[in-house]
């Protein structure tokens, strides 16, 4: 067989998507493996708490689901870089991404699976299928369905509505996010956006539990998201929010951190609504927590024009990262009684660092270490969000590293 073109089989998905519904998509993929030389392709979904990658249904012969801790396909997962094993010759694992969003893997089943050739039609044939997924997954129910392995909340189900995707990349911008307990989440959220030059980020953590903190929630999210559309700077976002928080949910409040970072210069303002101070990382280790609350948490009614909030300016070097976090992280408590804490925090993420996880992995695994600490048991939701800022601005660098990353064997 001759060179496999992976371009003719990501046309093909496309051209062929729009005919089918989310449920046929592994029929429509299964009948392009052919074309790049394999006999089958599987899509692998990574469940809500990243602990398992669950196989789309009607993919061919059976397929269980795999441990992203201790399997081939979890290791493709977790590195973003395809994965082959002796024992397993005919098949490689390829990672399943939309940018830097990770979505699962593929699993190519192919008698030409060794050959280094094949890595990048089965790259190609990869972005392309994310691509479809995320297109296609709103028009039914069935990769809701494949990455729930407990029942959903319907507080969870309203923050999850709200959230953009956990991970967004740029040429030199890299921010991501994790959230526990994944089903029974109410009261944290997050959001951000890139307009140009700023990129602007928020952290809540609303006061409840249940369906009330996550109707808070909303409207926090929403008051932000509008008050950043509407062209108000980081001080009137902050005092709208506090306004709509003290009419809709009198008695109610919300901590925040609010953020604008200019990516040409690094320039990073901060305004702490009592919130815990993000942790600053330089060279791989903390260097500082930046400045606690410069304002009381939003509804509490305390900001005006004549009580403004203050706004931290902290200037990032190249490389720089920004680790914001709600208290759940730190709160979490052993069998023994004894927090997870902010020395432990800063150990794990210094750890992770020196080891060059990426920035997703780093979040997954510092999640499950909270879930470890106690138990798997959380008592309070627990939320972080890692902002990386790495010029000069070249155009569309990330994807050069993701490109060559995933096309590399592992050894």
């Amino acid at each position: 067989m001759g060179v496999v073109d992976g371009g003719d089989v990501a046309r093909w998905l496309q051209l062929h998507a729009p005919r089918g519904g989310p449920d046929e998509l592994s029929f429509l993929v299964s009948q392009a493996a052919p074309a790049v030389g394999a006999t089958e392709i599987v899509i692998y979904l990574a469940d809500y708490p990243q602990s398992a990658l669950v196989p789309l249904p009607d993919a061919g012969s059976p397929r269980s689901e795999l441990s992203i801790e201790t399997t081939l396909a979890g290791r493709a997962y977790t590195s973003l870089r395809v994965q082959r094993a002796p024992d397993h010759p005919d098949r490689l694992w390829v990672p399943l991404l939309l940018g830097c969003e990770r979505l699962g893997v593929l699993e190519i089943v192919s008698p030409r699976a060794g050959d280094p050739a094949l890595d990048r039609p089965a790259w190609e044939v990869a972005v392309n299928v994310a691509q479809i997924l995320v297109n296609r997954q709103h028009y039914g129910d069935i990769v809701e369905r494949i990455r729930r392995r407990l029942p959903m909340q319907v507080a969870a189900e309203v923050v999850w509505g709200l959230l953009p995707p956990l991970t967004f990349a740029t040429d030199d911008l890299v921010i991501t996010a994790i959230l526990e307990p994944c089903y029974d989440v109410g009261g944290d959220v997050f959001d951000y956006a890139l307009n140009g030059d700023v990129l602007s980020v928020a952290l809540f953590d609303t006061c409840g539990h249940g369906i009330k903190a996550s109707a808070l929630a909303s409207l926090v999210v929403s008051a932000y998201r509008n008050a950043r559309r509407t062209g108000l700077d980081l001080v009137d976002t902050a005092v709208s929010i506090d306004r709509w928080v003290r009419a809709e949910h009198p008695h109610t409040f919300a901590t925040a951190l609010l953020g604008e970072l200019d990516r040409r210069t690094g320039r990073l303002r901060v305004i702490n609504a009592g919130h815990p101070g993000a942790m600053l990382l330089r060279d791989g280790r903390a260097v500082r927590v930046l400045p606690g609350p410069t304002a009381l948490p939003l509804g509490l009614g305390n900001l005006s024009a004549h009580r403004r909030p203050r706004v931290h300016e902290e200037a990032l070097h190249p490389g720089d990262r920004v680790l914001a976090y709600t208290d759940g992280i730190t709160d979490a408590r052993g069998a023994d009684g004894e927090r997870f804490g902010l020395d432990r925090l800063v150990d794990f993420v210094e750890r992770a660092l020196n080891d060059q996880l990426p920035s997703p992995e780093t979040m997954r695994r510092l999640v499950r270490a909270v879930l470890t600490h106690q138990r798997d048991e959380l008592e309070d939701d627990a939320t972080a969000l890692f902002l990386e800022w790495q010029p000069p601005h070249l155009p569309l660098r990330h994807l050069e590293r993701l490109t060559s990353a995933t096309v590399g064997s592992s050894r």
